[in-house]
């Protein structure tokens, strides 16, 4: 048999693929609302509800009651794991751009490029040659980039080589990213709740990119096939019609005039902040605010930051945060050109003013462009959050083990942070060399044993 068989799979039209995991439980996700959902409306106790689910299965009361009634709660109580394969860098950032998302992508230092399939939804050569270009260059300064680390940061005596040589390549792939295309495919693992699902494809079922589009027709597919009972709900013309006009006519978000840096506005409330000041003052050292310090009020942000960093901000989903429109107008970030070899830095800017001209003269809407656009490019990151979510987002990036570009932004923030709230008792506890090398790079991976 297949080992793909027993589970529910939905092919995607550029080569990927929509996995919904059977984990063969006895008792499935369906099950689990069920039986949750009972437990809500009798005191009979769980025992007896498992003699009903035993005698009667969960399909027709989930059809009933959570598809057929809307009682969306009860979709809470119900989890579903979905894999994502082949999808452009984009696509896993829309799958991603939801606050009650968990998942994981597969990370670019990871991923043999030489072989990826770089996505050219134009289907013409302009696009295939833009793209290869990128790849090409990719893959030749791999090995000198390396052998430049080497010289910058020599192995100390107390190293040990193996976690060192690690390092080094993660630098060098934290430096040569910025030239891979965002067309370029990753692998995304998808984990919510059943009611979660639901509610995001309303969304990205109108995305402005038609791969994203297809992605999400084709997740439902998939899982109205493995949870028949739970999906497949009814769609309501003025909704889907609503949700399209916004999702396609402001979805993305652009700001020429987006400055490096720039605090939006300060809505916190300093009389409702004295409650906490303890708190504050008190926080230790890997240990967050409290959570109803929310009540207080929000700061905004705006900043801007390459797109291959970005995706590690929009990790940070207890704050709320604009997807940014990826294109050239705010150029290539130089902090990936100065970490080049004198030589190599020449080629890459020889090439990034080809490479720019050739995607402008591209024949297609703005939002197709971003699949040949690079990652080293910078794109407007606006951010607003609560002082909990902020002061977690930048103490955990601004360390000696996060990308440099983004350690940059959060450092900014950090004094932004000081200067506004340092007088109500606020204390971050922050890297004091967040900008050293540090072999401890070389361990963080994930590895069968």
């Amino acid at each position: 048999m297949n080992i793909l068989e027993k589970h529910s799979v939905e092919k995607l039209s550029q080569g990927g693929f929509i996995l919904v995991l059977n984990n063969e439980a006895k008792i499935d996700s369906q099950a689990e609302a069920m039986l949750q959902a009972l437990h809500s409306r009798s005191t009979g106790g769980i025992k007896q509800h498992l003699e009903v689910l035993k005698k009667r299965g969960a399909e027709n009361f989930m059809e009933q009651f959570y598809v057929g009634y809307g009682h969306k709660s009860i979709g809470d109580c119900g989890s579903v794991t979905v894999f994502v394969e082949g999808i452009s860098m984009l696509a896993a950032k829309a799958i991603q751009d939801w606050r009650l998302y968990s998942g994981q992508e597969a990370s670019t230092r990871y991923i043999d490029f030489s072989e990826q399939k770089f996505l050219n939804p134009l289907k013409n050569e302009e696009g295939e040659e833009i793209l290869e270009n990128w790849r090409k260059f990719y893959l030749e300064i791999q090995e000198p980039i390396q052998n430049h680390l080497k010289k910058k940061f020599p192995c100390q005596e107390n190293e040990k080589e193996n976690i060192y040589e690690k390092a080094i390549t993660a630098r060098a792939f934290d430096i040569t990213r910025s030239f891979l295309p965002s067309g370029a495919t990753t692998n995304v693992a998808w984990r919510m709740n059943l009611r979660q699902f639901a509610d995001e494809m309303m969304l990205l079922r109108h995305h402005p990119l038609e791969e994203v589009r297809e992605i999400a027709e084709k997740t439902e597919k998939a899982l109205e096939k493995a949870l028949p009972a739970s999906f497949g709900h009814e769609r309501f013309s003025k909704t889907e019609k609503y949700n399209k006009k916004w999702m396609q006519e402001s979805y993305y978000y652009e700001n020429d005039k987006a400055k490096d840096f720039e605090l939006l506005y300060d809505n916190v409330d300093r009389k409702i902040l004295k409650n906490y000041k303890e708190f504050l003052k008190t926080r230790p050292f890997k240990t967050e605010l409290p959570q109803t310090i929310g009540e207080c009020g929000v700061v905004g942000y705006e900043f801007l930051l390459d797109f291959g960093s970005y995706r590690d901000l929009q990790r940070h989903r207890a704050v709320v945060q604009r997807m940014p429109l990826l294109t050239l107008k705010h150029g290539f970030h130089d902090w990936y050109l100065t970490e080049l070899p004198n030589d190599i830095r020449k080629k890459a800017e020889k090439l990034i003013e080809k490479q720019s001209g050739k995607i402008e003269n591209l024949k297609t809407t703005k939002e197709i462009k971003q699949y040949y656009v690079a990652m080293g490019y910078r794109v407007p990151c606006r951010i607003v959050g609560d002082l909990k979510a902020l002061v977690y987002l930048v103490e955990l990036r601004s360390t000696r083990f996060v990308h440099p570009t983004l350690v940059e932004e959060a450092l900014k923030m950090i004094e932004s942070l000081k200067e506004l709230f340092e007088k109500d008792g606020l204390i971050l506890h922050i890297d004091e060399t967040p900008h050293q090398f540090d072999i401890g790079r070389g361990e963080h991976n994930i590895v069968e044993k």
